[in-house]
């Protein structure tokens, strides 16, 4: 920045400035309210950020604060060599009140009257004025101390090492959560990693954060535990590091109290949750041998097993943590409601989309319309069913792609499985061809069988089969089909049936035609009955049909 452009801003900045003074003066000439009327009834005496006495009464015109004011202006003046001497106190009467002078030798340093005295703490004016006089004398013994070079000295040395070894704590505090994080780094990115792992790939965000927080913590303990050591070394900051020490150890207490004060509450509510774990293991135990044909159960099919072991857990699971929660230490406290209203909100107003999505899977799910590994067809997608999920199913389809589908999609969407009724025969896969009437029906039936019988990736039994699905105008449409083991190689086996149905064609020359006719033949387009079982169909044997499951 130029120096132009700085002296451009001077203006902008005083005028901030010079406005911020009259909004302070403006409000500074502003009668004073009732509060600071009731401020002035008292005044604290503090030396070195240590209370000494509170002043309550007016002495002589004197206010709270204005004798406040003069009891430091008296303090300060001591000569050094007077502050480690003994304060001296001598009582006195002065218009119908009592009190003690505190003194140093020729020195008054200032008044304790009876109308300083708290009502509530119960003390006669004797024991306040030596109190005040201890403390004072604890204050004054701190800043004569503090000159002494050697306590100087002393302290600088042993904050200089307590800031060496907060360094050293900090770096390896800084260290150590960065290795940690580089591990986990590394095993969510391996290849093998476990499958209680991998929810961290979608998470790997929360995880760092929670690491700087994990640092941030450690290094705010770090400080605050260097910054009261550090206080405590010096005679006049030593009250300051005292109050931290104080405040330290008052915050441990008030959370060991809270703990063990809420032990038996959270130990019924650990019980309570144990309880429903078993409950929840015995009955997935059910489950799973109702899965495995084990246990026969009306009504609960194969296919609906873990959608219904779901929804028991869930139910199991709300009824326990209902019953827990009670006892769950600070549960009847503001924030818990707090929460309670947030996540409600949040249900009311994202339930919407979300419970049609459940009530989709479910209905999926319960009518048995696919499940994991089903080859199915839905609408343009073509593929075998990876995942069922509460709110989406997943396939897998012939370009191996993954297709996620919303089950609200699904159930309007019509579904062909056309692995639900295969079984242990494999997943039916067909294809279409069209020949002219003047070739036998009994030798397209045995080229087509051949040609699926030398194709790899079908299956030889069931065996092959040919069906005539119509007689047109000009051709016979005739209709092959195989079983299959693999869906998903749906593509490239067709491919190859293609071939091999063009190789059988080729090799006993028959056309693979669709012929159209403009006018009649001269003769009739027939096969004459010597030529019925043209190689390669059998002279003796039926044609093929589909072995009934």
């Amino acid at each position: 920045m130029t120096f132009s452009c700085i002296f451009r801003k001077v203006p902008a900045a005083l005028s901030l400035l010079l406005l911020a003074c009259g909004f302070f003066l403006a409000s500074a000439a502003i009668p004073a309210p009732a509060v600071e009327q009731v401020r002035e009834k008292e005044a604290t005496l503090s030396y070195h950020f240590r209370p000494i006495v509170t002043f309550r009464a007016t002495f002589v015109g004197a206010t709270p604060v204005i004798r406040v004011r003069r009891a430091l202006t008296r303090v300060d003046a001591l000569p050094p060599n007077q502050m480690e001497q003994q304060i001296e106190l001598t009582p006195f009467t002065a218009d119908g009140t009592r009190g003690f002078n505190l003194r140093i030798g020729e020195f008054v340093l200032f008044n304790v009257l009876e109308g300083d005295l708290d009502p509530e703490e119960k003390i006669s004016l004797e024991a306040a004025a030596r109190r005040t006089a201890g403390e004072m004398a604890a204050a004054l013994q701190a800043a004569a101390t503090q000159r002494h070079p050697m306590v100087l000295l002393k302290g600088v040395g042993l904050a200089a090492a307590a800031t060496l070894i907060a360094l050293i704590l900090l770096w390896l505090i800084r260290r150590a959560t960065t290795l940690v994080v580089g591990h986990l780094q590394h095993v969510i990115e391996a290849e093998d990693a476990s499958n209680r792992l991998r929810w961290a790939r979608h998470g790997w965000l929360l995880v760092q954060r929670v690491a700087q927080l994990l640092m941030g913590f450690l290094w705010l303990s770090v400080a605050y535990l260097w910054l009261t050591y550090v206080l405590a070394r010096f005679p006049l900051t030593e009250p300051l590091g005292d109050r931290l020490s104080d405040f330290l150890f008052g915050l441990l207490y008030t959370l060991g109290v809270g703990l063990v004060n809420a032990m038996p509450a959270l130990t019924t509510a650990l019980i309570i949750l144990f309880l429903t774990k078993s409950f929840n293991d015995a009955i997935g135990n059910f489950f799973k041998a109702a899965r495995e044909g084990r246990v026969q159960v009306p009504g609960l099919h194969p296919e609906t097993v873990t959608a219904t072991h779901r929804i028991v857990s869930i139910l199991v699971w709300g009824l326990g943590i209902a019953v827990a929660y009670p006892f769950i230490p600070m549960s009847d406290s503001d924030a818990f409601k707090g929460l309670s209203v947030m996540f409600g909100f949040m249900l009311t107003l994202g339930s919407a989309g979300i419970v049609n999505q459940l009530m989709s899977g479910l209905v999926l799910v319960y009518s048995r319309a696919l499940s994991v590994g089903d080859f199915v067809d839905i609408g343009e997608n073509v593929g075998v069913v990876s995942e069922v999920g509460a709110l989406s199913t997943k396939m897998i389809n012939m370009r191996n792609e993954e297709v996620t589908i919303p089950n609200a999609v699904l159930v309007g969407s019509p579904i062909r499985n056309y692995s639900r009724l295969a079984g242990a025969r494999g997943t039916l896969v067909s294809t279409k061809v069209t020949i002219g009437y003047d070739t036998p029906w009994r030798q397209v039936h045995a080229m087509l069988i051949a040609a699926a019988e030398q194709t790899p990736g079908l299956r030889a039994s069931p065996r092959p089969f040919v069906y005539q699905r119509s007689l047109a105008d000009w051709y016979v449409e005739y209709e092959l089909f195989a079983h299959m083991d693999k869906p998903l190689e749906r593509v490239p086996v067709l491919s190859a049936l293609h071939a091999h149905i063009q190789d059988q064609f080729n090799t006993y020359g028959v056309q693979i035609m669709s012929p159209h006719f403009v006018i009649q033949p001269s003769s009739n387009v027939i096969v004459p009955p010597e030529h019925w079982h043209a190689a390669p169909a059998d002279p003796e044997g039926p044609p093929a049909q589909p072995e009934r499951p």
